[in-house]
């Protein structure tokens, strides 16, 4: 709205010069434009939902020196404050997976492996977890967030993932019945790709 000051007999006075409302079309266009906008946001924020919940691949099953031959040892103290030994597993498939909480693919991780060790926790098959370069408070935390169905060992000083050669995670390590090293994947897993490399290793 705009005020036009003029003079009237000496007087002045002020007019007020009222704008006009928007014409049809355009009001129309702003409309599509807006309702555009927000059908964007809404998508993108249901694509980062969707990628946060769900790995997009599978991870990557690389060639590593320990292929074929025995595991390292494996044995120390649960988060929960129980005690794990590779060495009592033998006769399972024991699949060990390295995360840490600052891991962002480890999060996107964690619910695939508690629904793969949902399925195989009476089919003869182990998973644990193993802390890497972190914190006791914050894995714990992690472990508590995403309920995990699995046990997860501390690893201080970082002896367990020198021993199998893991540099950053998520690394997953999968061991057969005879405690030697069958697969090395690197990045996040799915609950079907480790059941993939399971079956493998029961035939």
């Amino acid at each position: 709205m705009a005020v036009d000051r003029g003079t009237h007999g000496g007087r002045r006075r002020g007019v007020v010069v009222r704008a006009s409302p928007p014409h049809g079309a355009e009001f129309v266009r702003r409309s599509v434009l807006v309702t555009s906008l927000v059908v964007l946001v809404v998508v993108a924020g249901l694509s980062l939902l969707l990628a946060t919940r769900h790995p997009v691949t599978n991870a990557t099953e690389t060639q590593s020196p320990l292929l074929g031959h025995r595991a390292p040892a494996l044995q120390g103290r649960e988060l929960g404050g129980g005690s794990f030994s590779l060495a009592r597993e033998r006769g399972d498939v024991v699949v060990v997976n390295f995360w840490a909480s600052w891991c962002g693919p480890c999060r996107v991780e964690a619910p695939e492996l508690s629904t793969f060790a949902w399925h195989e926790r009476h089919r003869g098959v182990v998973l644990v977890g193993v802390v890497f370069n972190d914190s006791l408070s914050a894995a714990s935390a992690f472990a508590q967030h995403y309920g995990s169905l699995y046990p997860s060992l501390v690893d201080p000083g970082g002896v367990f993932a020198n021993r199998f050669g893991v540099t950053s995670p998520p690394t997953t390590i999968v061991i057969d019945r005879h405690g030697r090293v069958v697969a090395t994947l690197l990045g996040p897993t799915t609950a079907r790709q480790l059941e993939a490399v399971v079956a493998r290793v029961r035939t």
